[in-house]
Order: C-alpha cells, then structure tokens, then sequence
C-alpha cells in the first residue's frame, strides 16, 4: 500500500470515528433534554469526547511556520535542503501521530525507527540553521510523550530537555536553551499525561458498558431459571392433579373436589410466585416446598418419605435446597416412573445436604450431549449453587431410580449470599 494509500485510509477512518461521535453526542443531547423535561438534573459523566485521533494533534505543526517563512523568503542556506527536511520532519510527525493512539501500532518497532529518525533530523537542521528551525525540539518532544507511555517516559523526557538544551546552547548560545528545553520537557509530560488520562477514561467506560452488560445477562438468566423452575413445577402439579381429578370424578366426587381446589390453590400460588421473581425478591421457604412436594407426589401416586434433622437453617440455605425439592420432585413426577421417593434433609453446624431418591426408571431429562448434568433446571440449580459454594450431583441410584443431592455450607459467604439481587441492581 503506497503513502497516499494509507493517508485516504486515516481519513476515512477518522471520518468514520467521528461519524459514530456524532451519533453519540446526539443521543446524549436528547437524553438530557428528556431528563430536563423530568424534572431531574442533566449529568455530563457520560458526555462522549470527541474521538481520539492524529488530527487533534496536527495543529501543533504551526511551530513549525517560522521555519517554512524562512525557507520561502530565502533567509535559510541551501533552502532545498531546508524544505526537504522540513517536509520529512513534517511528514515523520504526521506518521507518528496517527499511529499514538492505536496501543499496538504505539508500541510497534516501526513508530520507535520513525521517532529515532525525526530525532536525528531535529538535531541535523538545529545544528545547522538554528534560529526557528529549534522549535523543532518541542514538537519531537510532544510526538515522543504521545508514543512513549509508562514508567520511563519521565527520564526520557529529562534526557531530552536536557540534550535539547545543550544543542540550543551550542548553537545559539545559552540564552534561550533554557526556554527551549523547558518546552520541550512540558510538551512531552503535558501531552502524555492528557493522552493517557483520556485513554484511561474511554478504558473505564468500555468496561462500565461490559459490567453493565453482563449485570443485564445475569439478571435475564436468573430471571430464565426462575420462570423456568416455577412454571415447569407449578404446571406439572396442575397436570397431576388435573388426571387425579378427572379419574376420580366417576368413582369419588369429593376427592376429585378436593384435587380441583388445589389446582385453584396452586394456579394462584403460582401467580404470586411469578409477580415475586419479576420483582426480583422472592425467598422459598423449604418448609413450605416440602408440604407442596408431598402433595404433588400424593396425586401422582408417589408415596412421599421425608425426613428432616438438624440445626436451623438461614434463610438463603433453605431458599437454595427448595429450589432442589421443586426440580427434583417434578422430574421425579413427570419423568421417573417410580411409585416412592425419599426426600432427607440433614443439617451440621458447617454443611446442610439434601437427598432426593426416587425407585424409578433411573433415566434423567433427555439432553443434548456435552451440557453437563441434567436437563435445563439441574443445570441451573448447578450454577446456583456453585455461586453459594455448594455443589448438586444428579446420577443413577445403585438400586435403580434417580438420586439427586445438593450439598451447601450452613452460613453462605457474604460476597455470594444474594447474587440475584446484585445482579438485579446491578442491571438496573
């Protein structure tokens, strides 16, 4: 790709980066005219800047323009030799500029030739014109804070000064060295610090916007797993319960009664369940999971064995171990074949286990191959809780059937004991 070619590449790209300011700064324009309009008061935190480019540095050129009058006018010896290596300086700035703000073509041996080969020209057409042509050192020291980033950058900029001041000094005398190495050192720090300051700003924003974004997919999977884990048990109850019901409607009209009042009982429970997990705030209680697992198993023809001992439980752990009665239970009904299931509930002072065991078919939820234990609903009962620092096994029985078992720690750590509300705050 020739010279040219690559300069129509920077203005395109240029043009494009500010195309997608525009529309940035549009958007922010109309949101805080809407927040005005609210009554609430207009933020600049999230005013876009203008888009980082090598234009926002070319105007520095203009230090250059004592030395273009002087080529023109004749006052420089050999001017072709002047205008030549003000072309070349000029156009190893302009090379050096655009390629400071992409960190990897920054750091590119290429861009150190190029700042090595204006310093050598800078010192060549000082040495040999002074006068203006020394305003040259300020610009090689702006092009090196702009490309010259990190820990080093400060003793590079002294040693530069420092030569600068020397070669001004020999030249010209020691006057103005002190004025040109003084700017030569304050462009170099000045533009750095500018220059890593507002990389560091668009950083932070873009991981602000990818901690956003995933606070947004962990609410929606939280907000999946719940419907999932309500909907998928409630409508398996209404299911049971609705079959239970109409075999006994010709035999036993007050227990098939008794099995449409629950549904009713259900259909309702289910609804506020629902309006809870939108909200994001709804606590299971195991007590309560239990009570509606024996009543499901019951009505699919499952007789129910729970066993329950040791210390309370917090909250949290026994929101968790429901969630593991409401799967396990509903595969155990829709899926298991089996006609008694065994839910144990054994809690320590360090760790709270369930079991749920069931003599059934001992075939799982079909799945797709390489997604892990379970269907959907184990696989998130899983990552929940992983997140507690517990773990879920789902296999085989020895004895045939399906044996499902969640082991947590009796206080959950404080950093993970509510993921789903941070999550929920979080995405909002």
């Amino acid at each position: 790709m020739t010279w040219w070619a690559r300069v129509k590449c920077q203005v395109v790209a240029a043009r494009e980066a500010r195309a997608r300011w525009q529309v940035e700064r549009d958007r922010y324009r109309a949101a805080r005219r809407e927040a005005r309009r609210a009554g609430l008061r207009p933020t600049r935190a999230d005013q876009p800047g203008p888009p980082p480019t090598g234009f926002t540095l070319l105007p520095w050129l203009l230090m250059g323009l004592g030395s273009f009058s002087n080529v023109l006018q004749g006052r420089t010896p050999n001017p072709w030799v002047g205008g030549i290596g003000l072309l070349v300086f000029n156009s190893l700035y302009v090379y050096v500029a655009f390629r400071a703000f992409d960190r990897e073509r920054r750091e590119a041996r290429s861009t150190r030739v190029a700042l090595l080969a204006m310093g050598l020209l800078t010192t060549g057409l000082a040495v040999g014109y002074g006068g203006n042509w020394l305003m040259f050192f300020p610009l090689l020291g702006l092009a090196t804070g702009a490309t010259l980033r990190g820990p080093w950058l400060g003793r590079i900029g002294l040693a530069l000064s420092a030569y600068a001041v020397l070669v001004t000094g020999w030249r010209e005398g020691w006057g103005d060295s002190i004025n040109i190495g003084y700017a030569t050192f304050l462009s170099s720090m000045v533009t750095a610090a500018i220059l890593g300051l507002s990389e560091a700003v668009r950083e932070l924003r873009a991981a602000r916007e990818e901690l956003a974004r995933r606070a947004v997919e962990k609410e929606r999977l939280r907000f999946s797993r719940d419907l999932h884990d309500l909907l998928g048990h409630t409508l398996s109850v209404i299911v049971v319960k609705s079959e239970a019901a109409r075999r006994l409607a010709d035999r036993d009209l007050d227990a098939a009664l008794a099995q449409i009042a629950d549904i009713e009982s259900v259909g309702r429970q289910a609804l506020t369940e629902i309006r809870e997990a939108v909200t994001g705030y709804r606590e299971g209680s195991l007590a309560t999971e239990l009570t509606r697992a024996r009543s499901a198993l019951s009505a699919a023809s499952i007789e129910p064995v729970v066993r329950q001992s040791g210390v309370p439980l917090t909250p949290r752990t026994e929101a968790l171990l429901g969630w593991v009665v409401r799967e396990a239970v509903t595969n155990a009904v829709r899926h298991s074949s089996a006609t008694r299931c065994e839910i144990s509930v054994d809690c320590s002072a360090e760790r709270a286990r369930l079991t749920v065991t069931d003599n059934g078919s001992g075939v799982t939820v079909s799945r797709p191959p390489g997604d892990g234990i379970g269907g959907t609903g184990l696989k998130g009962l899983t990552e929940r809780l992983a997140a507690a620092s517990g773990s879920l096994t789902a296999v085989p029985g020895p004895r045939g059937g399906f044996t499902v078992t969640a082991e947590l720690p009796t206080e959950p750590p404080e950093e993970v004991a509510e993921p789903d509300r941070v999550a929920a705050e979080a995405g909002a």
